[in-house]
């Protein structure tokens, strides 16, 4: 087997204190050394391909530990309501989107966002119907936790006023107790499942150009959180040798039973394509007021969010997933849904009868904390998976409807002061793939556009080496994985990206605009720019 040596003046191989190197010595998909060019071409043997790598640094391959590759491959073909600024231009938007698409076609996509919409404002399935009166809408917010549908979506779901709410999810309803078209958590599925049925999608070749595009911005790896039929498009691709990226592939809750029956198990598989954990739902999202919290949010009494799985739910889903040897990863966003994971984590870890060996349990996105749960992630050692710029996105709505709460709020600093495995991603399509805007967010607590000054609660800023470790080794570690990637050592993946801008030594205000010039995935050069 040929080897190959990458030269580049600084290669940052990710490992804690160490210098860069000058070269990576690759053979087949792993690393056979790393050091200094000179040496390792003298060190090589057999026929050695010399590649010279442009840009001012070389990274370890860049790992996207949240990330619904499904979603982002659909949004090319779906409406895309970012960006709106009121109802009637989303309403437009849509309207142009359905006259493209063949007679009777499913309307989807969304992004939606109407806290941003002047005035803010809730739509209903009436507003819908005067743009769609002849075919099914269903559009999700930008945080995929509300949907708006229309009359004729609702209809073929068999939903009216009769439909009772389901657990963890709610039907907006008016003063007739009709429901608005405004489906709460699980109160979509319904629309959703009659979706997936009736909307066929080439799911494979969406997911070839998606591919490309998290390549274009130096991802190697993502952990997808998206349904079974991504994972048999993944496997499709997989069959087909078609796949540049790795993918470690989440289990839908509502499928870990027929995941068990099929002997699944977290880790099986190999360096492409592999089982991640399970994925259960503690609560929602603060943008759709369902994250679930100990207070109510301000200006909304008596709301405090909704717990989608309830409690003891959570507890037995996660010591079934367990026993199967299936690693756990919890959605909590509030501080009372985190909570509450906690204490189903610490139960299964006080259970003498369960083995958790290496599956690592994880909270999802993490946001709101009570201060003295960071100490007890880290003593139960759940890995916070965190994406950086929702921190930067929603830290006004956070200030807005977390006013007087008592909380630690992305609080990445001192969750990793506390002991705690930080993974970071991006939550893609919620927020941009590109793990660079994810960097920047934080280091510097900050939009791309330098807003606020200072940063939003500047004490939980990161310094540049902390934050991409946590988008390598972090997220490595978080699936499992860290004996084979996150690092460039010797034995593990020849995986890594180089880029225009140093993030270690730049100015933090460069690092959003940075670009990939290559990116390598197993020891082959698997996108280039230009």
């Amino acid at each position: 087997m040929s080897q190959r040596l990458f030269r580049h003046p600084r290669i940052h191989t990710g490992v804690p204190g160490a210098a860069p190197v000058t070269a990576v010595l690759t053979e087949g998909e792993q690393i056979v050394a790393v050091g200094d060019a000179g040496e390792l071409a003298g060190a090589a043997s057999g026929v050695v391909q010399t590649i010279d790598l442009d840009g001012a640094a070389v990274l370890p391959g860049l790992y996207d530990a949240h990330i619904h590759t499904a979603a982002l491959a659909r949004d090319a073909v779906a409406v895309d309501l970012r960006g709106t600024a009121t109802l009637d231009e989303a309403l437009t938007r849509i309207g142009a989107h359905a006259a493209r698409l063949p007679e009777g076609a499913w309307v989807v996509g969304g992004s939606w966002d109407s806290n941003r919409w002047t005035p803010p404002r809730q739509p209903d399935r009436q507003a819908l119907d005067r743009v769609c009166p002849d075919r099914p809408v269903l559009l999700a917010t930008i945080d995929g936790h509300t949907s708006w549908a229309n009359s004729m979506a609702l209809q073929r779901a068999g939903i009216g006023a009769d439909t009772p709410d389901p657990v963890g999810g709610q039907y907006a309803r008016d003063a007739a107790g009709e429901p608005t078209g405004i489906l709460r958590e699980a109160a979509a599925r319904p629309v959703q499942a009659m979706m997936a049925v009736e909307h066929n999608d080439d799911l494979p070749t969406l997911l070839l150009q998606a591919q490309e595009q998290l390549l274009s911005v130096g991802l190697t790896s993502v952990h997808d959180i998206d349904g079974e039929d991504c994972r048999d498009a993944y496997l499709q691709l997989y069959r087909d040798r078609a796949l540049k990226i790795r993918v470690h592939k989440a289990i839908p809750v509502s499928f870990l039973d027929r995941a068990i029956e099929q002997s699944r198990r977290t880790g099986d598989g190999d360096d492409w394509f592999s089982t991640g954990p399970v994925k259960i739902f503690g609560d929602g999202a603060l943008g759709s007021h369902t994250c679930h919290m100990a207070r109510p949010f301000a200006g909304d009494p008596g709301n405090t969010g909704i717990a989608v799985t309830p409690y003891d739910e959570i507890v037995a889903l996660a010591r079934k997933a367990v026993t199967a040897g299936i690693a756990v990863a919890t959605h909590a966003i509030g501080d009372r849904a985190n909570e509450l994971v906690l204490d189903a984590y610490a139960e299964l870890a006080a259970d003498r009868t369960l083995d958790l060996g290496g599956l690592r349990l994880r909270i999802e996105h993490t946001q709101y904390l009570r201060p003295g749960d960071a100490a007890r992630m880290a003593e139960l050692g759940v890995v916070a998976s965190m994406q950086p710029t929702h921190c930067t996105t929603d830290y006004d709505l956070a200030d807005e409807l977390l006013a007087g709460h008592e909380l630690l709020a992305y609080a990445w600093r001192t969750l990793l002061n506390a002991g705690a495995p930080l993974a970071f991603g991006s939550d893609a399509p919620v927020e941009s793939p590109n793990p660079f805007l994810g960097l920047h967010a934080a280091i510097t607590r900050q939009r791309a556009d330098g807003s606020p000054p200072g940063g939003w609660q500047p004490e939980q800023r990161l310094t540049p080496v902390e934050a991409l470790a946590a988008f390598t080794f972090g997220s490595a570690f978080a699936a499992g994985q860290d004996h084979r990637k996150g690092l460039l050592t010797p034995g593990r993946l020849a995986d890594f990206v180089a880029v225009d801008t140093d993030p270690l030594a730049a100015p933090p205000e460069q690092i959003p605009s940075t670009t990939v010039l290559t990116t390598v995935v197993g020891g082959e050069i698997r996108w280039q720019s230009g």
